[in-house]
């Protein structure tokens, strides 16, 4: 069933991507383009995350559109790096479940948080860093970066091999595309509703496989999880990887370690390397769906899927190897949850304005401005 679900929602990226590729050049030049404020990318990633509470259908959807050739990779990095943000909402949302006990929400929320603050710490150094490479040399480091290693990747441009399950995504997606025609004779329109049943298939079926692979694994993760207490972080890196691979989900990884916090059973050291490890693991969804993209727009798929592999091993580098800046992401946690403690409603009011209402309120202005 799980490979019938992931061949469903590589079809979908097909449809989305040919869905929008064929409403012609330039349909998303109203609403992402070259000279889009990336602070505004970076809240499109979060909100659209939120909203969906999943970063691999956000990933999904932006590798669809880079597929589909009507975005750019330097416009999408930001998005992805929103979606990063967006993700850490559902676990932090899971630690105020236990607000009623002092001692447990403190820690319960600081595992949380560990999360928000590396994706904050990371954004806030490689965005600029991003921004400000891209201007001297016309390309930023990630974009760079993924952009040589997809090369590697999607291999010789001039390759003439036909793969076998492209050929099986191409007919998945034009099954769906005769489907639509057989009740509408519009060309638009079938391209319209080409790309809008691609991305709820795209959502349908990772919530479905999500589900699937919850019930097969979630009863054994925090087996595996007590196993590794006191091992070294890179242990514990793979761990958060290899869990977050087998569920799809790093949202249900993280909010496992929430409770298992809450209860003393964990440690926020412990939990911040499987967290990151969740991070990474994430970043499968994306290169699955790049791998669904058609040839001509092949190695622009895979690149900004590696932008979202790539921003994570290099936030790693940057807020996990050195023990200094490791205990900054720590001790900002601590001091939150203890404020958090202290003031409640200003938790609530950190998630919900954080992740839902400033994003929406400048989406909405910079759309109507």
């Amino acid at each position: 069933m799980t490979f019938g679900l992931l061949y469903c929602f590589l079809v979908g990226i097909n449809c989305l991507g040919a869905g929008i590729k064929g409403l012609g050049s330039g349909v998303m030049d109203s609403y992402f383009s070259d000279s889009m404020n990336p602070v505004l990318g970076l809240l499109v990633g979060i909100l659209g995350t939120t909203l969906v509470q999943s970063s691999s259908v956000t990933s999904a959807l932006v590798v669809g559109l880079v597929g589909s050739g009507e975005l750019s990779v330097s416009s999408a990095v930001p998005m992805i790096m929103g979606a990063n943000i967006g993700t850490t909402v559902t676990n932090t949302l899971a630690s105020l479940a236990h607000a009623t006990k002092a001692l447990e929400f403190r820690r319960a929320f600081a595992a949380a948080t560990c999360h928000d603050f590396f994706n904050f710490l990371s954004v806030v150094t490689l965005l600029p860093l991003e921004i400000i490479t891209r201007a001297i040399s016309g390309a930023g480091i990630l974009e760079r970066i993924a952009g040589t290693v997809a090369g590697w990747t999607v291999g010789s441009r001039g390759a003439t091999y036909k793969s076998p399950l492209k050929a099986a995504f191409k007919f998945g997606k034009e099954s769906v595309k005769h489907s639509i025609e057989y009740f509408t004779k519009s060309e638009q329109a079938v391209f319209i509703l080409l790309a809008l049943i691609g991305a709820a298939i795209i959502l349908l079926t990772l919530t479905l496989i999500v589900k699937c692979m919850r019930g097969i694994v979630i009863q054994r993760m925090e087996r595996y999880v007590n196993r590794i207490l006191g091992t070294g972080g890179p242990v514990a890196i793979m761990v958060g990887i290899v869990l977050t691979v087998m569920v799809q989900s790093s949202s249900i990884t993280t909010s496992i370690l929430v409770p298992l916090a809450g209860a003393g059973a964990l440690k926020l050291k412990q939990i911040y390397p499987i967290t990151l490890g969740a991070n990474i693991g994430t970043t499968v969804t994306a290169l699955l769906a790049s791998m669904a993209v058609g040839s001509e727009t092949a190695e622009a798929a895979r690149q900004i899927a590696l932008v979202h592999l790539s921003f994570n091993l290099l936030g790693i580098l940057i807020w996990y190897v050195p023990s200094r800046t490791r205990r900054i992401v720590l001790r900002l946690a601590e001091w939150f949850a203890l404020f958090a403690t202290r003031y409640k409603k200003w938790a609530l009011l950190y998630v919900a304005a954080l992740f839902y209402g400033l994003p929406a309120l400048i989406v909405l202005l910079a759309g109507t401005g």
